[in-house]
C-alpha cells in the first residue's frame, strides 16, 4: 500500500459531475471510500481472517489509484505551465509521506528492542535503513530467495516494501511525462510510452510469477504496470468524463465486485501477481474511469460516504501501523496471536493512525511554509530520511542483551579429547537436558549463529535455488590425498561439512562437496514452495552431480538429505501425488533407488537427517534464557517424516548401502536440547550451528570409519 492521496478538503459525498476533456478531476469520494476498502482488506488478511485470505490484493488497488491521482495532479501542472516542476513534486512526497513513516519506523525499532528476540534486532534495524531509502523492496526479493531465510519471522517493517515499489516508479514517470510534453498530443505520446511499459511490466510480471515468485512479488518491475493502469485512466479521465451515466455506473460496480471477488476467492496457494492481478488491477481501474460520469447511481453513492471516507483519510496511517502493531503485540504480551486478539489490535491500529493524522500527517502536509517553498520540503525529508538512517545504523550496534548463567564444559574440547566420543556426547546431552540459563561461554553467541554457515556456501560450492550448473571444483579436505569422498545433498548435508572435512583432513582424504539448497537426492521432481512451480533446476543439478560422482568413482561416497519434498512430488503424469495416506512415501524410496542406481560400484553411505528444534532455536533462546528447557523438543517429534525415513533406511539397508542414524548425537532421555554443553545446537529451526557440526568431529569419524581406517 502507498500514499495514495491528492491534497484532500471536505466535499459533498455525491459524486463529482463529469468534466471537460482536459479539466481536473478534483476531490473525488469514491476513490477515497476505494482507499478504505483497500486497506481494510489488507488489514482483514493480515490479522488471519480467512474469509479475506486474499486481501493482500489492496496493495494493488493502492498501486492504481495512486498511479491516477499522482498522474492527475501532474498532469495539471504540466498542462497549466508547461513544465513539472520536480523538486516541488519530489517535496510534496516528501512531506505527505516521510513525517508519518518515520514515526512508524522509528516506533518499531523501539518495541523491537523492547519486545522482539534480540536475535532479530539487527535484521530488522537493516530493514529500517532499506526502507528509508526505498530499497527494502529489493531486500525482501532477495531474502526471498535465500534458502537459509525462508523460514525467518516476517520483519515489523516488511510492508514498506510497497512505498519502496511507488517512490521507484515515481523516479520515472515525472520524466517521461516531461519529455513528451503538454497538451492533447502530449497526453497521446505518454499513453503510448505508458501503454508500452504497461505491457512489458505485465508480461515481465507473469513470467517471473512462474519461475521466480520473490522477485515478482516485491519487484519494481513487476509492479509498474499497475501504477501504469492508474496513470492510463489518468490520462483518459477527459474522454471517460462524456462516458454516459448507465454504463458508467456498471463499470463502476463490477469494478468493485472483482476487487472483492478476488480477496474472498484468492489466497496464499495463488500464484501472484502475474495474470491474478489482473482482476482487482482493472476492477480498480473499472471503479476510477467508470467514477468520472456514473452519477448518483455508481459505486460511489456507497464507497463515497461518510464512513468509507474517514477510513480512506486514516488508510496510509493504518497501513503503516497495522503491520508492525501485529507483529510486536505477541511477543510483548507472550501471546499466541488469534484471529479475534489480531483484529481488535489492528483496531488498535487504527487509532495510532488517527492521532499521527491529526497531530502529524496533516498539520505537517497542510503547513503554507513547506506547501510554498519546495527546498524546504525536500530538507525537511532530506532531514528526516538523514535521521532515520542513523538511528537504524546506530540501533544496529547495540543488540538488545540477553541474560546468560555460569560458563560450562566446552563441548568440541571435551569430545575431540574423549576416549569414547559418543559416550561422553550422551553424557553432554543428558546433562544439558531441562537446562535453565544459557551458557556465559555460549558459541555461537544467538546474533551470530544465523550468519555462521560452511565454506561451501561463500565457495559457491553450495548453489541457491535459481542455480543448476556447477562448474566448480570444491575441493577440500588433503587436496592431495590418495583417496576420495564426496558430500553431496542438499543444505542438510552442506551442514555436516565441518564435521566431514575434519574427518577427510584427519585420514589425509581428499572431500569434494556438492550441495544446493532444497534440492533433496531421490531422484524425484518436487513442487518448490519459494520458486512457487516445479524445482527443474534441482532435476539438473542433481542429474549432473550424479554423473559426476559415478565418473569419478570415488572411494566413498557420504549422501545426506532432509526427508521433506517442499511442495509435493510429482508422478510420471506432472501431477503432484497426494498426501493422503502417504501415497507419496513409495515415490520417494523409489526415488532414492534411482539414484543408487546411477551410482553403482561406488561406497556409500547414508546419513540419516538431523531432529528439528521446535522452534528457530537462537530466538527461542533468546526469548527464554532464564528457562532455556522451553526450548527442549521430544525426541520423537523432532523427527520429520518418520514412516519415509525407515523406509528408506530398510530399502538402504537391502541395498548394501550403511545407515547412520545421528539422532543420538542431538537426543537422549527422550528430549532434544538446543544447547549441549557451551554450544548452540541449530542455527534457526532445521540446520545445524557450524560450532555443533564442527564438534561432531570424532563422533562422525567413529560413525564413518568404524575400524579407523
Amino acid at each position: 500500500m502507498v500514499s495514495s492521496t491528492i491534497e484532500v478538503r471536505e466535499a459533498p459525498a455525491t459524486p463529482p459531475a463529469r468534466r471537460a476533456e482536459g479539466g481536473h478531476i478534483g476531490f473525488r469520494p469514491d476513490i477515497e471510500g476505494l482507499r478504505a476498502i483497500a486497506v481494510t482488506l489488507v488489514v482483514l488478511s493480515h490479522a488471519g481472517l480467512s474469509t479475506f485470505a486474499g486481501g493482500y490484493v489492496g496493495v494493488d488497488v493502492f498501486f492504481v489509484i495512486s498511479g491516477f491521482l499522482i498522474t492527475t495532479l501532474l498532469l495539471k501542472e504540466l498542462n497549466r505551465t508547461g513544465k513539472i516542476s520536480l523538486p516541488g513534486f519530489y517535496a510534496r512526497r516528501a512531506v505527505r509521506l516521510l513525517p508519518v513513516s518515520t514515526v512508524v519506523v522509528v516506533a518499531t525499532i523501539v518495541a523491537a528492542w523492547l519486545f522482539v528476540p534480540a536475535t532479530r534486532f539487527t535484521s530488522i534495524t537493516m530493514d529500517g535503513l532499506f526502507s528509508t531509502f526505498y530499497g527494502i523492496n529489493w531486500r525482501l526479493a532477495y531474502e526471498g530467495t535465500d534458502y537459509l531465510n525462508a523460514t525467518a519471522a516476517p520483519s515489523p517493517l516488511q510492508h514498506l516494501w510497497s512505498l519502496a515499489v511507488e517512490e521507484q516508479f515515481y523516479l520515472v514517470w515525472p520524466l517521461l511525462l516531461l519529455a513528451v510534453g503538454a497538451g492533447a498530443r502530449g497526453n497521446r505520446r505518454a499513453a503510448i510510452a505508458l501503454s508500452a511499459l504497461v505491457v512489458v511490466s505485465l508480461i515481465v510480471s507473469v513470467q517471473q510469477t512462474a519461475g521466480a515468485a520473490p522477485w515478482a512479488y516485491f519487484g519494481s518491475h513487476t509492479r509498474a504496470w499497475e501504477l501504469g493502469a492508474g496513470a492510463l485512466v489518468a490520462l483518459a479521465a477527459g474522454r471517460l468524463g462524456r462516458t454516459p451515466e448507465a454504463p458508467a455506473a456498471v463499470l463502476t460496480w463490477g469494478g468493485l465486485a472483482a476487487v472483492v471477488a478476488a480477496a474472498v476467492t484468492y489466497d496464499e496457494s495463488t500464484p501472484f501477481p502475474g495474470s491474478a492481478a489482473l482482476l482487482p488491477v482493472l476492477g480498480t481501474a473499472a471503479v476510477i474511469a467508470g467514477g468520472t460520469s456514473a452519477g448518483r447511481w455508481g459505486a460511489g453513492r456507497v464507497i463515497g460516504t461518510a464512513p468509507f471516507r474517514f477510513i480512506g483519510k486514516l488508510s496510509y496511517g493504518w497501513y503503516l501501523w497495522h503491520w508492525p502493531v501485529l507483529m510486536i503485540w505477541p511477543l510483548a504480551f507472550m501471546r499466541d496471536a488469534g484471529v479475534t486478539s489480531n483484529l481488535v489490535v489492528a483496531a488498535g491500529a487504527l487509532g495510532l493512525a488517527f492521532i499521527t493524522y491529526h497531530l502529524i500527517e496533516n498539520p505537517v502536509r497542510t503547513r503554507p511554509a513547506l506547501r510554498s517553498r519546495a527546498r524546504r520540503g525536500l530538507a525537511l525529508g532530506l532531514i528526516l530520511s538523514a535521521g532515520v538512517a542513523a538511528l537504524t545504523l546506530i540501533a544496529g550496534q547495540f543488540t538488545p542483551p540477553v541474560p546468560t548463567g555460569a560458563a560450562t564444559v566446552d563441548t568440541a574440547a571435551e569430545l575431540a579429547r574423549a576416549a569414547d566420543p559418543q559416550a561422553r556426547l550422551a553424557q553432554l546431552i543428558s546433562g544439558s537436558i531441562r537446562a535453565s540459563r544459557l551458557p556465559d561461554n555460549l558459541t555461537p553467541k544467538l546474533t551470530e549463529a544465523r550468519d555462521l554457515n560452511p565454506r561451501p556456501y561463500g565457495d559457491r560450492c553450495h548453489l541457491g535455488y535459481g542455480e543448476s550448473e556447477q562448474d566448480r571444483a570444491c575441493v577440500y579436505g588433503d587436496p592431495n590425498g590418495a583417496r576420495t569422498m564426496y558430500l553431496i545433498g542438499d543444505s542438510h548435508a552442506a551442514q555436516w561439512f565441518p564435521a566431514v572435512e575434519g574427518v577427510a583432513r584427519g585420514h589425509g582424504w581428499k572431500l569434494i562437496a556438492l550441495t544446493k539448497a532444497a534440492c533433496q537426492l531421490p531422484s524425484v521432481l518436487n513442487f518448490n514452495t519459494v520458486l512457487d512451480k516445479p524445482y527443474t533446476e534441482c532435476v539438473a543439478w542433481r542429474d549432473q552431480i550424479l554423473d559426476r560422482v559415478a565418473a569419478d568413482q570415488p572411494d566413498l561416497v557420504v549422501m545426506a538429505s532432509n526427508d521433506l519434498d517442499n511442495g509435493g512430488i510429482y508422478d510420471a503424469h506432472g501431477r503432484i501425488i497426494e498426501r493422503t495416506g502417504r501415497q507419496d512415501d513409495p515415490a520417494w524410496v523409489s526415488g532414492w533407488q534411482k539414484t543408487w542406481a546411477r551410482l553403482a560400484g561406488v561406497t556409500k553411505v547414508l546419513l540419516q537427517d538431523t531432529p528439528y528444534p521446535a522452534d528457530v532455536a537462537p530466538e527461542c533462546a533468546a526469548t527464554n534464557p532464564r528457562q532455556i528447557f522451553k526450548c527442549d523438543r521430544s525426541a520423537v517429534r523432532a523427527i520429520a517424516e518418520p514412516r519415509r525415513r525407515a523406509m528408506v533406511a530398510e530399502q538402504a539397508a537391502k541395498n548394501g548401502i550403511r545407515v547412520i542414524n545421528p539422532t543420538p548425537w542431538f537426543c537422549a532421555d527422550r528430549k532434544c536440547p538446543i544447547v549441549v554443553g557451551n554450544t548452540l545446537v541449530y542455527k534457526d529451526d532445521n540446520h545445524m550451528s557450524l560450532p555443533y557440526s564442527r564438534a561432531l568431529t570424532p563422533v562422525l569419524d567413529e560413525a564413518l570409519f568404524p575400524t579407523g581406517r
